[in-house]
């Protein structure tokens, strides 16, 4: 059986959740979210604790028994607490402003970059250089985090670009004048 599959995930005080069917739903300070549970697993409320079991030992039965537990313990977590990524924006006149639901970002193009939020994502900028996003949904937190980033990945030559505040750039070597 699964490790991670067959912990039950707690439900922390002040968070609602309830099983209907193969959805589970969350309601709590951040947010409600609800998140389904693949063909082949069922989800039980049992006193403060969410299990998810499984009916057979197929194998991607088995395989989805650990994700579909961790999607709820997200989903738990995240409406709890909340997630949050952090992005910093490196280069010279590299910059981001908050225009209502929406970033605008100086990222060294001839036109600003206006990047749209999507609903239950906020962000808060220090700096003109660092961008804290942060929602309930771990998933489209993420998601959001990447498309950002995609916008001007980082060069690994000067460093420049968007990059997540915990990531390593690892740096290349340019071009070496005058060796013969």
């Amino acid at each position: 059986m699964s490790r991670i599959g067959r912990k039950p995930v707690s439900i922390p005080q002040g968070v609602k959740v309830q099983v209907e069917g193969n959805t589970v739903r969350a309601e709590g300070p951040k947010g409600k979210l609800a998140q389904s549970v693949p063909a082949g697993l069922s989800a039980k409320l049992e006193g403060d604790r969410v299990v998810i079991s499984r009916a057979s030992d197929e194998r991607k039965v088995r395989a989805l028994h650990g994700l579909a537990r961790a999607l709820v313990a997200n989903m738990v977590t995240g409406v709890k607490d909340g997630f949050e990524k952090k992005l910093e924006i490196v280069g010279i006149g590299y910059r981001a402003q908050l225009q209502g639901r929406a970033l605008q970002l100086a990222l060294g193009y001839s036109h600003p970059v206006i990047f749209p939020l999507p609903e239950g994502i906020t962000a808060e900028i220090d700096k003109q250089t660092a961008i804290t996003l942060r929602g309930a949904d771990k998933a489209l937190l993420g998601e959001t985090a990447a498309k950002l980033r995609a916008l001007r990945k980082p060069d690994p030559y000067k460093g420049k670009g968007i990059k997540y505040a915990d990531e390593f750039i690892r740096r290349k070597v340019g071009k070496k004048a005058g060796a013969k």
